[in-house]
Protein backbone atom coordinates (compact mmCIF):
# COMPACT_ATOMS: atom_id res chain seq x y z
CA UNK A 1 0.00 0.00 0.00
CA UNK A 2 1.37 3.45 -0.86
CA UNK A 3 2.26 5.14 2.60
CA UNK A 4 1.77 8.43 1.85
CA UNK A 5 -1.51 10.63 2.62
CA UNK A 6 -3.75 10.97 -0.15
CA UNK A 7 -5.31 14.57 -1.12
CA UNK A 8 -8.50 14.83 1.56
CA UNK A 9 -5.90 13.52 3.96
CA UNK A 10 -3.50 15.81 3.49
CA UNK A 11 -5.86 18.51 3.24
CA UNK A 12 -7.66 17.35 7.01
CA UNK A 13 -3.65 17.25 8.06
CA UNK A 14 -3.48 21.10 6.61
CA UNK A 15 -6.65 22.58 8.54
CA UNK A 16 -5.40 20.48 11.83
CA UNK A 17 -2.22 22.14 11.46
CA UNK A 18 -3.62 25.60 11.57
CA UNK A 19 -6.47 24.84 14.02
CA UNK A 20 -4.02 23.47 16.50
CA UNK A 21 -1.34 25.73 15.83
CA UNK A 22 -3.86 28.19 16.77
CA UNK A 23 -5.82 27.44 19.70
CA UNK A 24 -3.54 24.86 21.09
CA UNK A 25 0.50 25.33 21.26
CA UNK A 26 3.25 24.38 23.35
CA UNK A 27 2.54 27.23 25.69
CA UNK A 28 -1.21 26.11 26.32
CA UNK A 29 0.35 22.69 27.74
CA UNK A 30 2.35 24.99 29.68
CA UNK A 31 -0.69 26.97 31.21
CA UNK A 32 -2.90 23.69 32.08
CA UNK A 33 0.62 22.69 33.94
CA UNK A 34 1.26 25.86 35.86
CA UNK A 35 -2.30 26.78 36.53
CA UNK A 36 -2.67 23.19 38.40
CA UNK A 37 -5.82 23.07 35.91
CA UNK A 38 -7.96 20.46 37.54
CA UNK A 39 -8.99 18.58 34.60
CA UNK A 40 -5.86 19.09 32.91
CA UNK A 41 -7.80 19.89 29.21
CA UNK A 42 -8.87 22.65 28.11
CA UNK A 43 -12.64 21.83 28.13
CA UNK A 44 -13.37 25.00 25.24
CA UNK A 45 -10.60 23.44 23.22
CA UNK A 46 -12.25 20.36 23.57
CA UNK A 47 -15.24 21.50 22.46
CA UNK A 48 -13.71 23.43 19.16
CA UNK A 49 -12.36 20.06 18.53
CA UNK A 50 -15.47 17.95 18.44
CA UNK A 51 -17.90 20.48 16.64
CA UNK A 52 -15.18 20.03 14.04
CA UNK A 53 -15.86 16.31 14.40
CA UNK A 54 -13.04 14.73 16.02
CA UNK A 55 -14.75 13.53 18.53
CA UNK A 56 -16.39 10.68 16.41
CA UNK A 57 -13.83 10.14 13.75
CA UNK A 58 -13.89 6.99 13.23
CA UNK A 59 -17.42 6.36 14.75
CA UNK A 60 -20.69 5.41 12.17
CA UNK A 61 -22.69 8.60 11.15
CA UNK A 62 -25.83 6.93 12.80
CA UNK A 63 -24.23 7.59 16.07
CA UNK A 64 -23.60 11.29 14.78
CA UNK A 65 -19.66 10.00 13.58
CA UNK A 66 -17.81 10.95 10.51
CA UNK A 67 -17.34 6.91 9.84
CA UNK A 68 -14.01 7.64 8.72
CA UNK A 69 -11.06 5.55 8.70
CA UNK A 70 -8.21 5.36 11.56
CA UNK A 71 -5.87 6.93 9.41
CA UNK A 72 -7.71 9.92 9.36
CA UNK A 73 -8.01 10.03 13.12
CA UNK A 74 -4.10 8.93 13.70
CA UNK A 75 -3.50 12.02 11.31
CA UNK A 76 -5.14 13.94 13.91
CA UNK A 77 -3.57 12.23 16.83
CA UNK A 78 0.14 13.29 14.58
CA UNK A 79 -0.93 16.85 14.43
CA UNK A 80 -1.92 17.30 18.30
CA UNK A 81 1.57 15.41 19.10
CA UNK A 82 3.35 18.49 17.40
CA UNK A 83 2.03 21.03 19.67
CA UNK A 84 1.89 18.66 22.80
CA UNK A 85 -1.80 19.75 22.88
CA UNK A 86 -3.91 18.18 25.93
CA UNK A 87 -6.61 16.12 25.08
CA UNK A 88 -9.22 12.98 25.69
CA UNK A 89 -9.42 11.07 22.14
CA UNK A 90 -7.03 8.56 22.72
CA UNK A 91 -8.72 7.65 26.26
CA UNK A 92 -12.05 8.17 24.29
CA UNK A 93 -11.04 5.83 21.24
CA UNK A 94 -9.58 3.17 23.84
CA UNK A 95 -13.27 2.70 25.64
CA UNK A 96 -15.13 3.65 22.94
CA UNK A 97 -14.05 1.06 20.45
CA UNK A 98 -14.85 -1.40 22.92
CA UNK A 99 -18.22 -0.17 23.15
CA UNK A 100 -18.63 -0.11 19.27
CA UNK A 101 -17.41 -3.43 19.15
CA UNK A 102 -19.38 -5.17 21.94
CA UNK A 103 -21.65 -3.41 23.23
CA UNK A 104 -25.44 -3.57 22.87
CA UNK A 105 -27.33 -1.38 20.46
CA UNK A 106 -28.67 0.82 23.83
CA UNK A 107 -24.91 0.90 25.23
CA UNK A 108 -23.98 2.68 21.64
CA UNK A 109 -26.65 4.98 21.96
CA UNK A 110 -26.21 5.81 25.54
CA UNK A 111 -22.13 6.21 25.75
CA UNK A 112 -20.73 6.69 21.93
CA UNK A 113 -23.46 9.62 20.48
CA UNK A 114 -23.20 11.46 22.82
CA UNK A 115 -19.56 11.31 23.03
CA UNK A 116 -19.31 11.68 19.00
CA UNK A 117 -20.82 15.37 19.92
CA UNK A 118 -17.83 16.16 22.98
CA UNK A 119 -20.82 15.86 25.35
CA UNK A 120 -19.32 12.15 27.05
CA UNK A 121 -15.64 11.47 28.33
CA UNK A 122 -15.27 7.81 28.65
CA UNK A 123 -11.94 5.67 29.70
CA UNK A 124 -10.16 2.38 29.43
CA UNK A 125 -9.26 1.27 33.09
CA UNK A 126 -6.78 -1.16 32.37
CA UNK A 127 -3.91 -1.45 33.57
CA UNK A 128 -3.03 -3.08 37.53
CA UNK A 129 0.60 -2.67 37.36
CA UNK A 130 4.36 -0.50 36.87
CA UNK A 131 3.59 -2.29 33.50
CA UNK A 132 1.40 -2.72 30.42
CA UNK A 133 -0.21 -6.53 30.92
CA UNK A 134 -3.26 -6.58 29.40
CA UNK A 135 -4.02 -10.43 30.67
CA UNK A 136 -2.25 -9.85 34.20
CA UNK A 137 -6.17 -8.92 35.34
CA UNK A 138 -6.45 -9.35 39.38
CA UNK A 139 -9.37 -7.38 39.56
CA UNK A 140 -12.62 -9.76 40.36
CA UNK A 141 -16.06 -9.87 39.02
CA UNK A 142 -18.14 -11.42 41.11
CA UNK A 143 -21.75 -12.92 40.60
CA UNK A 144 -24.06 -11.04 42.50
CA UNK A 145 -28.00 -12.02 41.91
CA UNK A 146 -28.15 -10.56 38.41
CA UNK A 147 -25.10 -8.72 38.39
CA UNK A 148 -21.67 -8.30 39.73
CA UNK A 149 -19.71 -6.70 42.51
CA UNK A 150 -16.08 -5.44 41.01
CA UNK A 151 -13.04 -5.39 43.32
CA UNK A 152 -9.62 -4.26 42.68
CA UNK A 153 -7.95 -1.33 41.46
CA UNK A 154 -6.30 0.41 38.22
CA UNK A 155 -3.54 2.40 37.75
CA UNK A 156 -2.38 4.93 34.89
CA UNK A 157 -6.38 5.24 33.66
CA UNK A 158 -5.86 7.90 31.20
CA UNK A 159 -8.20 10.73 31.78
CA UNK A 160 -9.94 8.36 34.19
CA UNK A 161 -10.18 11.57 36.86
CA UNK A 162 -12.15 13.13 33.91
CA UNK A 163 -14.14 10.66 32.45
CA UNK A 164 -18.33 10.01 32.65
CA UNK A 165 -18.13 6.61 31.85
CA UNK A 166 -14.99 4.13 33.09
CA UNK A 167 -14.83 0.77 30.85
CA UNK A 168 -13.41 -1.71 33.49
CA UNK A 169 -11.66 -5.01 32.65
CA UNK A 170 -12.16 -7.29 35.51
CA UNK A 171 -11.77 -11.23 35.46
CA UNK A 172 -14.87 -13.16 35.92
CA UNK A 173 -13.08 -16.62 35.81
CA UNK A 174 -9.17 -17.97 35.54
CA UNK A 175 -6.24 -16.31 37.28
CA UNK A 176 -4.42 -13.47 36.45
CA UNK A 177 -2.48 -13.55 33.14
CA UNK A 178 -4.87 -15.79 31.52
CA UNK A 179 -6.72 -14.76 28.24
CA UNK A 180 -9.72 -16.28 29.02
CA UNK A 181 -12.22 -15.17 31.81
CA UNK A 182 -11.97 -11.45 31.22
CA UNK A 183 -14.96 -9.38 30.94
CA UNK A 184 -16.02 -6.09 30.29
CA UNK A 185 -17.64 -3.57 32.58
CA UNK A 186 -19.43 -0.18 32.32
CA UNK A 187 -18.87 1.65 35.45
CA UNK A 188 -20.18 5.08 36.39
CA UNK A 189 -17.12 6.88 38.28
CA UNK A 190 -19.97 8.61 40.63
CA UNK A 191 -21.10 4.86 41.77
CA UNK A 192 -20.27 3.48 45.46
CA UNK A 193 -17.36 2.00 45.98
CA UNK A 194 -15.89 3.66 43.59
CA UNK A 195 -12.63 6.04 44.35
CA UNK A 196 -10.89 8.15 41.67
CA UNK A 197 -7.60 9.71 42.53
CA UNK A 198 -6.26 11.77 39.69
CA UNK A 199 -2.16 11.66 39.27
CA UNK A 200 -0.40 14.23 37.08
CA UNK A 201 2.48 12.36 35.09
CA UNK A 202 5.67 14.21 34.43
CA UNK A 203 4.62 15.55 30.70
CA UNK A 204 1.96 17.22 32.85
CA UNK A 205 -0.67 14.86 31.22
CA UNK A 206 -3.17 13.24 33.30
CA UNK A 207 -3.51 9.81 34.38
CA UNK A 208 -5.60 8.65 37.68
CA UNK A 209 -6.18 5.52 39.84
CA UNK A 210 -9.22 3.52 40.34
CA UNK A 211 -9.75 1.49 43.45
CA UNK A 212 -13.17 -0.52 43.01
CA UNK A 213 -14.29 -1.81 46.85
CA UNK A 214 -17.49 -3.92 45.91
CA UNK A 215 -18.90 -2.01 43.21
CA UNK A 216 -22.32 -3.38 42.30
CA UNK A 217 -22.82 -3.55 38.57
CA UNK A 218 -25.90 -5.06 36.70
CA UNK A 219 -26.32 -7.28 34.06
CA UNK A 220 -27.14 -4.36 31.48
CA UNK A 221 -22.86 -3.34 32.15
CA UNK A 222 -21.61 -5.99 30.55
CA UNK A 223 -19.56 -4.99 27.70
CA UNK A 224 -20.16 -8.41 24.84
CA UNK A 225 -19.72 -11.76 26.58
CA UNK A 226 -18.81 -12.98 30.17
CA UNK A 227 -15.35 -14.13 29.99
CA UNK A 228 -14.95 -13.46 26.44
CA UNK A 229 -13.48 -10.09 26.97
CA UNK A 230 -10.11 -10.18 25.37
CA UNK A 231 -12.05 -10.43 21.94
CA UNK A 232 -13.09 -6.97 22.21
CA UNK A 233 -10.09 -5.56 24.26
CA UNK A 234 -7.04 -7.16 21.75
CA UNK A 235 -8.79 -4.90 18.58
CA UNK A 236 -8.99 -2.13 20.73
CA UNK A 237 -5.85 -1.77 22.03
CA UNK A 238 -4.36 -2.38 18.83
CA UNK A 239 -6.17 0.56 17.55
CA UNK A 240 -5.87 2.98 20.73
CA UNK A 241 -1.81 1.88 20.11
CA UNK A 242 -1.44 2.98 16.52
CA UNK A 243 -3.28 6.76 17.24
CA UNK A 244 -0.75 6.89 19.99
CA UNK A 245 2.38 6.35 17.16
CA UNK A 246 0.95 9.01 15.27
CA UNK A 247 0.97 11.36 18.40
CA UNK A 248 4.59 10.17 19.11
CA UNK A 249 5.61 10.70 15.37
CA UNK A 250 4.24 14.52 15.51
CA UNK A 251 6.01 15.15 18.70
CA UNK A 252 9.32 13.55 17.46
CA UNK A 253 8.72 15.66 14.08
CA UNK A 254 8.49 18.44 15.86
CA UNK A 255 10.97 18.04 18.02
CA UNK A 256 13.83 17.18 14.99
CA UNK A 257 12.43 20.21 13.52
CA UNK A 258 12.56 22.43 16.30
CA UNK A 259 16.31 21.03 16.96
CA UNK A 260 17.17 22.12 13.07
CA UNK A 261 16.44 25.09 13.63
CA UNK A 262 18.72 25.42 16.56
CA UNK A 263 21.83 23.69 14.90
CA UNK A 264 21.08 26.44 12.11
CA UNK A 265 21.20 29.50 13.98
CA UNK A 266 22.84 28.87 17.34
CA UNK A 267 26.82 30.12 16.78
CA UNK A 268 29.87 29.14 19.02
CA UNK A 269 33.26 29.76 17.99
CA UNK A 270 31.87 32.44 15.11
CA UNK A 271 30.17 29.68 13.40
CA UNK A 272 26.83 28.20 13.72
CA UNK A 273 27.01 24.49 15.46
CA UNK A 274 25.29 22.97 12.27
CA UNK A 275 28.42 23.20 10.27
CA UNK A 276 30.01 20.74 12.59
CA UNK A 277 30.38 17.50 10.98
CA UNK A 278 29.57 15.36 14.15
CA UNK A 279 26.52 17.23 14.77
CA UNK A 280 25.21 16.85 11.15
CA UNK A 281 25.68 12.89 11.45
CA UNK A 282 23.79 12.47 14.29
CA UNK A 283 21.13 14.72 12.61
CA UNK A 284 21.23 12.57 9.65
CA UNK A 285 20.55 9.89 12.05
CA UNK A 286 17.80 11.37 13.75
CA UNK A 287 15.95 11.60 10.45
CA UNK A 288 16.52 8.52 8.91
CA UNK A 289 15.00 7.16 11.99
CA UNK A 290 12.21 9.22 11.90
CA UNK A 291 11.05 8.62 8.04
CA UNK A 292 11.22 5.19 9.15
CA UNK A 293 9.03 5.41 11.67
CA UNK A 294 6.53 7.35 10.10
CA UNK A 295 6.41 4.78 6.91
CA UNK A 296 5.71 2.07 9.73
CA UNK A 297 2.63 4.46 11.54
CA UNK A 298 1.06 4.89 8.52
CA UNK A 299 1.52 1.85 6.99
CA UNK A 300 -0.22 0.19 10.83
CA UNK A 301 -3.01 2.50 10.39
CA UNK A 302 -3.43 1.59 6.58
CA UNK A 303 -3.25 -1.81 7.86
CA UNK A 304 -6.35 -1.29 10.31
CA UNK A 305 -8.35 0.21 7.97
CA UNK A 306 -7.79 -2.40 5.47
CA UNK A 307 -8.39 -5.33 7.72
CA UNK A 308 -5.21 -6.70 6.74
CA UNK A 309 -4.51 -9.90 8.28
CA UNK A 310 -1.05 -8.73 9.52
CA UNK A 311 -2.45 -5.85 10.91
CA UNK A 312 -1.59 -6.41 14.28
CA UNK A 313 1.71 -7.17 13.85
CA UNK A 314 2.69 -3.96 12.28
CA UNK A 315 0.85 -2.31 15.22
CA UNK A 316 3.30 -4.05 17.68
CA UNK A 317 6.19 -3.19 15.28
CA UNK A 318 5.09 0.23 14.72
CA UNK A 319 4.74 0.70 18.46
CA UNK A 320 8.40 -0.94 19.06
CA UNK A 321 10.05 1.36 16.40
CA UNK A 322 8.50 4.66 17.64
CA UNK A 323 9.56 3.74 21.19
CA UNK A 324 13.41 3.34 20.02
CA UNK A 325 13.10 6.24 17.65
CA UNK A 326 11.32 8.77 20.12
CA UNK A 327 13.96 7.69 23.30
CA UNK A 328 16.79 8.79 20.29
CA UNK A 329 15.34 11.84 18.82
CA UNK A 330 14.71 12.91 22.35
CA UNK A 331 18.22 12.82 23.98
CA UNK A 332 19.41 14.12 20.76
CA UNK A 333 17.36 17.02 21.03
CA UNK A 334 17.89 17.95 24.41
CA UNK A 335 21.42 16.98 24.22
CA UNK A 336 22.17 19.46 21.12
CA UNK A 337 20.49 22.41 22.31
CA UNK A 338 22.95 22.16 25.33
CA UNK A 339 22.73 23.60 28.70
CA UNK A 340 19.59 25.45 27.32
CA UNK A 341 17.51 21.80 26.74
CA UNK A 342 17.56 21.13 30.48
CA UNK A 343 15.87 24.17 31.22
CA UNK A 344 11.85 24.51 31.96
CA UNK A 345 12.29 27.80 30.01
CA UNK A 346 13.04 25.67 26.72
CA UNK A 347 10.45 23.95 25.35
CA UNK A 348 12.62 21.06 24.09
CA UNK A 349 12.25 19.83 27.60
CA UNK A 350 9.02 18.97 27.46
CA UNK A 351 9.22 17.23 24.45
CA UNK A 352 11.30 15.35 26.29
CA UNK A 353 9.35 14.29 28.98
CA UNK A 354 6.44 13.55 26.67
CA UNK A 355 8.74 10.82 24.59
CA UNK A 356 9.55 9.35 27.99
CA UNK A 357 5.88 8.94 28.93
CA UNK A 358 4.74 7.56 25.58
CA UNK A 359 7.75 5.69 25.30
CA UNK A 360 5.96 3.33 28.14
CA UNK A 361 2.21 3.90 27.60
CA UNK A 362 0.32 1.14 25.76
CA UNK A 363 3.51 -1.23 26.20
CA UNK A 364 7.40 -0.69 25.66
CA UNK A 365 9.37 -1.69 22.90
CA UNK A 366 9.85 -5.11 24.69
CA UNK A 367 6.34 -6.01 25.38
CA UNK A 368 5.66 -4.82 21.68
CA UNK A 369 8.68 -7.31 20.03
CA UNK A 370 7.39 -10.29 22.24
CA UNK A 371 3.70 -10.00 21.23
CA UNK A 372 5.23 -9.52 17.06
CA UNK A 373 7.33 -12.64 17.92
CA UNK A 374 4.50 -14.59 19.02
CA UNK A 375 1.97 -13.56 16.45
CA UNK A 376 4.41 -14.90 14.38
CA UNK A 377 5.19 -18.18 15.78
CA UNK A 378 8.77 -17.58 16.95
Amino acid sequence: MALVLNEDQRLLQQTAREFIQEMSPVSELRRLRDSGDSDGIDRSLWRQMAELGWAGVTLPEELGGMDMGWLELGVLHEECGRSLTAHPMLSLALAGECIRRGGSEAQAKEQLAPAALGQRLLALALQEGPHHAPTAIATQAAPLGDGFTLTGHKTQVLDGHIADMLVVVARSSGTAGERDGLSLFLVDPSAKGVTVTRTTMIDGRNAANVALDSVAVSRDAVIGKIGAGADILEPALDRGTALLCAEMLGSMTAAFERTVEYLKTREQFGVVIGSFQALKHRAAEMFVELELARSIVLDALSALDAGAENARQLVHCAKARCNDTVFLIGNESVQMHGGIGVTDEEDIGLYLKRARVTQFTLGNSAFHRDQFATLDSY
